[in-house]
């Protein structure tokens, strides 16, 4: 990335009210949990999911969400904890497709997932795995919370009391929980859960509760029993209807966004909402609901629990981390979205270029226009940028007349164009680029890490007709009427006299005259051309692919016409 550094010019203000998603749940945090100070100290954000497969890009949106509002809060002067948390004590349900010793896995079914070895035999469990996984990636798109690992915390005796509560308004449960069924829960319910220490799975029934601490259960496969201590035993978990609102107590936590199935009436939110303010004396957080994304342009339901899934570093096989977090800062969470693979990647990268522009004001739009584009670019950065940008924006703040210059942009679809003109050679195909600068290392690092999902893209997505291999002039030449050649011959002798002298439009049209000067038939010309310079009927439009290619690699391939 170029160095950036002030210049004269002003960039777009910003309205008092805010006008992002992100900005807007800050504040709505702000008003509904009160202010900071004496015993809260911070806005607690929290997320969360269990490992039971391959974190997809689904799941992620509720990360960077969160990661968002985060930001906007740091943003706006407030001191956040951001907290994940592994379910990692939940159940193992279903073995995804995706992961190897599928009979070793099965034969792990209902034992907590955190005590299910890792199949590929390199770390202490499956949830590790997935976990690890994960957590390597996230902070390369500039996300980094504070992780919680469930069954440590019940392990260590930590929800003991909480544990205790419920067993205590066993019935209140009952009855609020009831109020979302179509069939009441019998009266031998008990609001928790047991593993078996005899077969380490989940198919136990409680038996009895002493009233404090101990709690008597029988392993339905063995029919063993046994009474445990909940403060000091490693086989007591809350479900989830009940275990999310007691942590929303213990982590006292602010915001916590959730999906469209949870938020649905008579939901696991619903339920949660009220066992939080009825069982546990604790409003529940503030909150919005995501919708689902779909995937575009690379087939395959996502699904963790079937391994059908696009994760993080998939996608960040082509798409900037910067480019990630702009597609989620600039859409709401409550709509629906597909992250493409196919051409609209170009489309994307196109706006988020734009963004920059809007917001290093090289490029002017209306003023909500601007708010909006460049709230989300701000959003989009990485921490330490972030950062660069905030401290700009004060001096910016002090100097009406300053703002800073944006770095030097690389067009997505021209530098596809350039990598397939030089077979994928990164340094060739920026090189074509004028404001190119090698000794830039900011903006080599940056141009090259474009590239190479530029690349990516190119050779794994792109759709064929888009895709073309430059010819070397080596070939056997194109079988030619005499008008044709010699309308070839014509424009290979204009592109080494003044192919610098026209733009992408001149050059189009120079291509029409030359056709019709010369007796060829001007449409099917254009396809003479794409057969002598890539081999196919169709390739990108003509005049700028020739100021693409450039002057040399053209009479090596033209000459031969001669």
């Amino acid at each position: 990335m170029a160095a950036e550094q002030t210049d004269t010019s002003s960039s777009p203000g910003r309205h008092q009210e805010p006008v992002h998603w992100a900005d807007q749940t800050a504040a709505r945090i702000v008003a509904q949990r009160g202010p900071l100070g004496g015993d809260k100290p911070h806005y607690t954000c929290a997320s969360g999911i269990t490992p039971s497969g391959t974190v997809h890009i689904g799941n992620f949106r509720e990360i960077v969400s969160v990661d968002l509002v985060v930001r906007a809060l740091r943003d706006a002067g407030y001191a956040t904890r951001f907290i994940y948390s592994w379910d990692d004590f939940d159940v193992f349900r279903k073995v995804p497709k995706n992961m190897p010793k599928q009979e070793m896995l099965d034969a792990h079914l209902r034992w907590p997932i955190t005590d299910v070895p890792d199949p590929f035999g390199e770390l202490g469990s499956y949830a590790e795995r997935n976990e690890r996984d994960l957590e390597s990636v996230l902070p390369t798109v500039g996300v980094t919370p504070e992780y919680l690992y469930q069954t440590r915390k019940y392990r260590a005796g930590e929800y003991a009391s909480g544990i205790r509560t419920a067993l205590e308004r066993r019935d209140v449960i009952r009855r609020l929980l009831d109020e979302h069924r179509t069939t009441s829960l019998p009266d031998d319910w008990w609001p928790v859960s047991v593993f078996s220490r005899f077969t380490h799975k989940d198919t136990t029934t409680i038996t009895g509760w002493d009233g404090e601490w101990g709690l008597s259960y029988r392993c339905d496969e063995s029919g063993n029993e046994e009474t445990v201590d909940i403060r000091t035993s490693d086989l007591v978990k809350l479900p989830w209807r009940i275990d999310w609102p007691m942590r929303w107590r213990h982590e006292q936590v602010d915001f916590e966004p959730a999906g469209k199935e949870h938020h649905s009436a008579g939901g696991s939110f619903d339920t949660a909402k009220t066992i939080a303010r009825e069982v546990y004396g604790y409003d529940a957080p503030v909150t919005f609901k995501y919708d689902f994304i779909s995937i575009k342009g690379r087939g395959g339901k996502i699904s963790s629990s079937t391994g059908d899934v696009i994760g993080l570093p998939e996608v960040l096989e082509v798409y900037e981390p910067e480019v990630v977090r702009y597609l989620f800062a600039g859409t709401r969470p409550n709509t629906e979205f597909a992250i493409s693979f196919d051409l609209d990647v170009i489309k994307i990268y196109e706006d988020y270029d734009r963004a920059e522009r809007i917001y290093f004001g090289a490029e002017q739009v209306n003023e909500k226009r601007a708010q909006k584009e460049s709230r989300d670019y701000e959003l989009s950065q990485l921490p330490e940028r972030a950062a660069l940008l905030r401290a700009a924006a004060r001096v910016r703040a002090t100097k009406a007349d300053a703002r800073l210059r944006g770095p030097v942009q690389f067009p997505f679809r021209t530098l596809c164009n350039f990598l397939m003109i030089t077979a994928g050679d990164i340094g060739a195909a920026l090189s074509r680029f004028d404001d190119y600068d090698p000794n830039d290392l900011g903006q080599r690092d940056r141009a090259h890490r474009r590239a190479r999902c530029a690349w990516n893209w190119t050779t794994g997505f792109a759709p064929e007709e888009f895709r073309f291999a430059l010819k070397d002039g080596s070939e056997e030449p194109v079988a030619l009427s005499p008008a044709e050649r010699a309308a070839v011959v014509a424009l290979r002798d204009e592109i080494d006299r003044k192919l610098d002298e026209y733009d992408d439009k001149s050059l189009q049209d120079r291509v029409y005259a030359i056709a019709r000067e010369n007796g060829a038939d001007e449409k099917a010309f254009f396809g003479v051309m794409y057969r002598i310079l890539i081999g196919k009927e169709r390739g990108p439009r003509l005049g700028g692919f020739l100021r693409t290619v450039g002057r040399e690699r053209l009479l090596q391939i033209l000459d031969g016409y001669r």
